[in-house]
C-alpha cells in the first residue's frame, strides 16, 4: 500500500505563489523551466549545512541578487493586492552585498530594510521566509493605513 504524501500547505499560500512567479520572472533563460515550486524555492533555503558552506565573507551572484529581489517584489505585489496601489520596490547594493531595500507607495516608504551579506541571503525554511514576509507586509499596511495621503499621492 503507498502513502499519499500531502502537500505542504504553506504552497498554497499567496506568498509562495507570487515567490514562484516573481522566481520565475527573473528566470530571463529559462533555468527553472518545468521545475515545481519546492525545486524552485529550494535554494532559498539555506539549511545550518548549507550556510556553513558559504564563506562569511563574499561577494554576491547573480542568482543571488535575482532571489533577493524576487523575494521583495513578491511583497511589492503582495501590498498591492491589499492597498490597491503602485508598490514600487528598489534594491541598492554595493558590488560586496551590502545595502537597501525600499518598497514605496506613492511618496510613502513603507519598506526600509538594510541588507548585510547578502552572499548568504537565505532562510532557516520557507516557513521562516513567509514569516518575514509576513511581518514586512503587516508594518508595510500599518504604514499606508497610517498616512493614506502621502500614499496616495
Amino acid at each position: 500500500m503507498t502513502e499519499t504524501i500531502a502537500a505542504d500547505p504553506i504552497l498554497e499560500t499567496d506568498f509562495i505563489k507570487e515567490m514562484s512567479r516573481q522566481t520565475r520572472a527573473l528566470d530571463t533563460y529559462g533555468t527553472y523551466a518545468g521545475y515545481g515550486i519546492e525545486k524552485l524555492l529550494d535554494p532559498f533555503v539555506l539549511t545550518k549545512e548549507r550556510k556553513a558552506q558559504i564563506p562569511l565573507v563574499g561577494d554576491p551572484d547573480e542568482e543571488t541578487l535575482s532571489r533577493v529581489k524576487a523575494f521583495y517584489n513578491a511583497i511589492a505585489v503582495l501590498i498591492e493586492k491589499e492597498c490597491k496601489q503602485l508598490a514600487v520596490p528598489l534594491i541598492h547594493l554595493t558590488h560586496e552585498g551590502f545595502g537597501r531595500a525600499l518598497i514605496t507607495v506613492g511618496r510613502l516608504v513603507v519598506v526600509d530594510k538594510t541588507l548585510r551579506d547578502v552572499h548568504r541571503f537565505g532562510f532557516a525554511s520557507l516557513s521562516k521566509m513567509k514569516d518575514e514576509a509576513d511581518k514586512l507586509l503587516s508594518v508595510a499596511i500599518e504604514r499606508i493605513g497610517q498616512h493614506p495621503d502621502v500614499a496616495g499621492m
